[in-house]
């Protein structure tokens, strides 16, 4: 056993534990990073990029097949090649995790392979595959073990027939018949991606529609064009039974309704990978599993912070990334709270990005709010270019008109979106988004449309009616 000494430690390589460690290198800072199994964590190598390399071929051939409406005739069947597609995105997924190693070594960030368990306050023990050990301490120590797939108790585990999202992203080969539990992200970005490889796709969800968590309307609208493309939607339901057989695998919906698939994709969340990390030894309570941290990513335990999925706060890459960024400067003398907005996005096709709060929210928080709303379909960009569906929901604060979330559906929307995070990101209000200058054409100028819509000065619109309600009293 050796041991090591460093200024930070960051245990986890994911989007949140390498730019931490890239940040921290760049204060100046001798730096190490544990990881276990492969460089990036679950975004590289098992959620954001392997899905939208997979996506993208979908996508493409989803666009092939409905050239003519383009007037583009396609000669011939357009079909796919399934070992191909897993191949490109393997030499993808290994082309970035060449690129991570290559900054750590421009940065002279020490990598550690190993399984990390704390000592002590500043003490890590890393077991290497070999089961051999060294000792790693450190002034400052950052949780970035990222997350795992949720599965459910007591079904089968197998994942040749009841998978995960980890699993679905590297089969060799497509089912015939899916049952997909849970409308969420994860959810619909395999429907959608699975039916355009000919995979007859079901989905259960166990709340009122898709995608639960954002605004409504988003939902709504993917369920609508999910529904016309053939996709199988069922929507405040719950997989109460499954029968696992050779052949096929039987599920029993509520109400009663049986539904034979070759495969089941269980997407009904992920859940904090903290439990083999020994925090009991330092005192480190958890709150199923999630470790709470203040704004600064700071945990009760001096010295150790904790980013991205393990701390619960928000569950997306971009985020751990910022909130590793805000975790080695206050580690390194130059804190700041972190309250900036954090933006969604749903790779599906049509694209969804949202930000801020939603119409559910704001009444929840019981804030007046006013919504403005413009259709996709109405600019010149959307018409010449084919992609006419979707829209952008603005919603404001009624008083005092600042901007408190955006909302889209449509091609591109998970690059759009960025226009309205950086408005809210400075406290902008409605008005301000609405006045900005957007290029014309393009399909980003239905954020300021839908701005200016919230305060009734659309000009693509026609005038809203004026309804005047009269009050009425027994006498």
């Amino acid at each position: 056993m050796s041991d090591s000494q460093f200024d930070a430690v960051m245990i986890g390589s994911g989007p949140g534990g390498y730019v931490a460690a890239l940040k921290a290198a760049q204060l100046g800072a001798k730096v190490a990073v544990i990881e276990r199994h492969l460089l990036g964590g679950t975004c590289l190598n098992y959620g954001c990029i392997p899905s939208k390399a997979l996506l993208a071929s979908a996508e493409l051939l989803h666009k092939i097949r409905s050239a003519s409406e383009l007037g583009i005739s396609v000669s011939g069947e357009v079909a796919f090649d399934w070992p191909k597609i897993q191949r490109r995105k393997d030499k993808v997924l290994a082309k970035l995790r060449g690129g991570v190693k290559g900054l750590f070594m421009a940065r002279n960030v020490t990598l550690l392979d190993g399984q990390a368990r704390f000592e002590g306050a500043c003490r890590i023990v890393v077991t290497r595959k070999d089961q051999t050990t060294e000792t790693v301490t450190a002034r400052k120590i950052v949780i970035a073990s990222g997350s795992v797939p949720a599965k459910i108790p007591g079904w089968p585990t197998d994942p040749e027939q009841v998978c995960t999202s980890d699993d679905a992203l590297h089969w060799k080969t497509l089912p015939g018949r899916l049952l997909i539990v849970g409308g969420g992200v994860i959810g619909c970005e395999f429907a959608c991606m699975l039916h355009e490889y000919g995979v007859q796709v079901t989905v259960v969800e166990m709340l009122p529609g898709l995608l639960p968590e954002m605004e409504p309307a988003l939902g709504e609208a993917l369920a609508q064009v999910f529904t016309q493309r053939g996709i199988r939607i069922q929507t405040s339901a719950k997989v109460e039974d499954l029968a696992v057989k050779a052949s096929a695998i039987t599920a029993r919906v509520s109400g009663g309704q049986v539904i034979e698939v070759d495969k089941v994709l269980v997407a009904t969340g992920r859940r904090p990978n903290t439990a083999d990390l020994g925090l009991d030894r330092v005192g480190l309570a958890t709150d199923r599993g999630f470790v709470r941290v203040n704004d600064r990513m700071q945990t009760p335990v001096a010295g150790v912070y904790c980013i991205g999925d393990a701390n619960g706060r928000c569950l997306l890459a971009h985020a751990a990334s910022a909130q590793g960024v805000t975790a080695v400067e206050d580690a390194l003398g130059h804190g700041k709270d972190l309250t900036l907005p954090v933006p969604s996005a749903v790779y599906t096709f049509p694209e969804i990005g949202s930000v801020g709060l939603t119409t559910r929210q704001a009444g929840q928080q019981q804030i007046p709010v006013s919504i403005g709303q413009f259709p996709i379909g109405h600019l010149g960009k959307a018409m010449a270019v084919g992609e006419e569906f979707g829209f952008v929901r603005v919603v404001r604060h009624r008083e005092d008109n600042m901007l408190l979330g955006v909302h889209m559906i449509g091609a591109h929307a998970t690059e759009i979106i960025e226009s309205a995070t950086a408005m809210i990101g400075t406290k902008a209000s409605a008005a301000d988004l609405g006045e900005m200058i957007f290029a014309h054409p393009t399909l980003g100028e239905a954020v300021k449309e839908a701005a200016e819509d919230s305060l009734q000065q659309a000009l693509h619109l026609p005038p809203r009616k004026a309804v005047r309600i009269m009050a009425s009293f027994d006498v």
